[in-house]
């Protein structure tokens, strides 16, 4: 396949590495890379296949600003939901590509990993199975490749576990032990399928690899940037110097923002995403993990 990427921070030079190792692979950002075969937008653009690793929060600006449709079949590689509108992104990019043109990526996987080479596993969904099952086709030997049609559960798994990230973070960092991570994570994986049910997922697709098994690596690892927001919370640091800190984009951030807003708009109950906007807010860790407690 020829094969064009679109977002050069680390997952998008990830899936570069992946993809390069079998078919013709070129990748664009914003700000000019050293990497080999990097190309102007203008010839990104001009593939059939596109991979967009751009961040959830910046997609629609892109998207207005720069995308040209040419036909192009897209696989989105960012997780999270609009924090301005409450939109999932199939919805965003389904304002300039119609579904059977989109396919979205997601499961456990650390970028730094995926660059090693080592063994992976991954999920494409899309409600075009033949377009989800070229990308898996073009995947590496090392990586293991399965096909689903719940793009909505994808969605809201790839980014709620991020949020459940930060409360993991934010449980290692007060050192409350591995009883009360293993609870946390559990009632997370409960509240992220209450979540996405009530907008029409399956519940399935929860226990699955973009489910449980990116929320188990996600919550409980320094490699995720999300996990380390919770890290500096519990540690008394200011959301903006654990920014500064983490030089990074931490997508569960401005995701949480939009499951608050999102709950209380629906009335879905959501105790745990709750408490994390609270605590990026100013709350005090130990109070919101009492608050919990005695929820």
């Amino acid at each position: 396949m020829k094969i064009a990427i679109i977002g050069a921070g680390k997952w998008g030079q990830a899936l570069y590495h992946a993809y390069s190792q079998n078919n013709e692979v070129v990748i664009y950002s914003r700000t000019p890379k050293e990497i080999e075969n990097f190309v102007t937008l203008d010839e990104a653009l001009s593939y059939e296949y596109i991979i967009m690793a751009i961040p959830a929060q910046a997609v629609r600006g892109w998207m207005e600003e720069n995308f040209e449709d040419r036909g192009q079949k897209l696989l989105v590689a960012a997780k999270g939901i609009e924090t301005s509108t409450g939109a999932f992104l199939n919805e965003v990019y389904g304002l300039f590509v119609s579904d059977n043109r989109l396919a979205f990526i997601s499961g456990p996987s650390f970028a730094t990993e995926v660059q090693k080479s080592l063994p992976t596993a991954l999920k494409i969904s899309s409600t075009n199975m033949e377009l989800a099952q070229t990308f898996v086709d073009a995947l590496p030997s090392f990586i293991k490749g399965y096909v689903h049609n719940d793009v909505v559960g994808a969605e809201v798994a790839g980014a709620y576990k991020n949020v459940i990230a930060i409360a993991g973070g934010v449980c290692d960092g007060l050192e409350l032990g591995n009883n009360a991570r293993a609870a946390l994570i559990s009632r997370g994986l409960v509240e992220m399928t209450r979540f996405g049910e009530h907008f029409g997922a399956k519940a399935e697709t929860f226990l699955s690899l973009g489910g449980a098994g990116d929320l188990f690596l996600t919550a409980s690892s320094q490699l995720s940037r999300n996990y380390r927001v919770g890290l500096g919370l519990a540690k008394g640091k200011s959301l903006d110097r654990i920014l500064e800190e983490l030089g990074e984009v931490a997508e569960g951030i401005p995701t949480t923002k939009a499951l608050f807003n999102v709950a209380k708009k629906e009335s879905i109950y959501l105790p745990i995403a709750d408490e994390v906007y609270k605590m990026l807010n100013g709350k005090e860790p130990m109070v919101s993990v009492k608050d919990l407690l005695n929820g």
